[in-house]
């Protein structure tokens, strides 16, 4: 790809695209939005959204909406919670994060704002794009992979961007939406990045 469409594609395309699948995929899942609301409406009485700030695209701060999962005194996600996780339904609020242009449909995951003092300068490029719902490091390995290979995975894709990338992310995203075990918390890495960034 020519260096034209490569500051095309991120600038001009990506965004419009991102958009426009945005509010296909809002106006197709209305129907699950709406059962998850009611769904958490009677079992964490009557909140829905989980609201937290994240760090996005050149560290401006931003905040991420989610489902609610967790339960009131915060141990551990509630039953009807830990369902949403399991089908991912939790994320689909992001998508109103995607129109409002703080996240991309496609990009590195968007990480606690606590993290930003802790990148050192190879990490950093993370942040010279928007942040996805899903990216490359979703697609392999999800929260299994531990710190190193995830960021690895992030300025894999930065330094790659495409459509033809993204497109195969998104496909893969899809297919392990059936793989119910990689959004479980169970025999995950629980180690934060700041502990990771500490001794390495």
């Amino acid at each position: 790809m020519k260096s034209g469409a490569k500051k095309i594609y991120p600038s001009i395309v990506k965004p419009l695209f991102d958009r426009i699948v945005a509010l296909i995929l809002i106006v197709l899942s209305l129907p699950i939005l709406l059962v998850a609301t009611i769904l958490l409406m009677v079992s964490h009485k009557g909140k829905i959204l989980f609201f937290q700030k994240r760090a996005g695209k050149d560290q401006e701060i931003f905040s991420v909406f989610k489902f609610k999962t967790l339960k009131e005194n915060g141990n551990g996600t509630s039953p009807v919670g830990g369902l949403m996780r399991k089908l991912s339904i939790d994320e689909l609020p992001q998508l109103f994060n995607v129109l409002k242009g703080d996240m991309s449909l496609v990009g590195p995951r968007p990480l606690l704002v606590e993290y930003l003092e802790y990148y050192d300068e190879f990490e950093n490029v993370r942040h010279s794009v928007l942040p996805g719902i899903t990216g490359w490091a979703q697609v392999h390995g999800r929260n299994l992979s531990d710190w190193k290979t995830r960021m690895e995975h992030d300025i894999y894709y930065v330094n790659r961007i495409s459509f033809l990338l993204d497109c195969k992310i998104l496909l893969l995203t899809f297919i392990q939406l059936f793989k119910f075990g990689q959004a479980d918390f169970i025999g995950q890495k629980q180690e934060t990045f700041i502990e990771y960034a500490k001794r390495r």
